[in-house]
């Protein structure tokens, strides 16, 4: 079976983790974040994972070691994984996909949702400590960001589109006919 990529891309909270987690449990997919390698370093240097540390510390690296920098590691973290499947999760910029496009199998996939949907269920998750407390105005705010940005263009761009403004069953449903399609 040859290798196939799904490059997930959303905005914050749209449900990225939950397809990944899903794919990588019922399908054996391997998942590689964008975010790993920012993880590694905060929590080396004993920064907070608070998303604002995370976009200061990854522009910091792009402006320092290129633009480029997260698609090379992650397009390489893509052609050394073993599983069949192969989740990338966290795709924000054009410039990341572009090592990915190249790379055969790669498909890119949207997960929209409506804003309301995202704040609540970032507030429910805490996945960075700084989520929990997050008010509708710095929620708004975060959608602005310079990490964030560039994603309504690229969803546009997408080879898929999944609508996650419904049941978690509704996402599996989509997921599962992204690994076997409806012919």
């Amino acid at each position: 079976m040859e290798k196939r990529i799904f490059g997930f891309i959303g905005m914050i909270a749209s449900g990225k983790d939950t397809a990944a987690d899903y794919l990588v449990k019922n399908y054996q997919a391997q998942q590689i974040k964008f975010s790993s390698s920012l993880t590694d370093v905060l929590k080396r240097l004993y920064i907070p994972t608070a998303r604002e540390n995370y976009q200061v510390l990854s522009k910091s690296l792009r402006e320092n070691f290129g633009q480029d920098l997260f698609s090379k590691i992650v397009a390489s973290d893509v052609n050394s994984a073993t599983a069949n499947i192969v989740v990338v999760d966290g795709v924000r910029r054009p410039m990341d996909i572009e090592n990915l496009k190249n790379i055969s199998g790669f498909k890119l996939v949207a997960i929209d949702v409506d804003a309301q949907t995202r704040f609540e269920r970032i507030k429910n998750r805490k996945e960075k400590q700084d989520d929990s407390t997050k008010t509708w105005e710095e929620f708004q705010a975060e959608d602005k960001a310079e990490a964030e940005i560039a994603i309504p263009d690229l969803m546009a761009q997408a080879d898929v589109k999944i609508d996650n403004n419904g049941s978690v069953e509704d996402l599996y449903k989509q997921l599962d006919e992204l690994i076997y399609p409806v012919k």
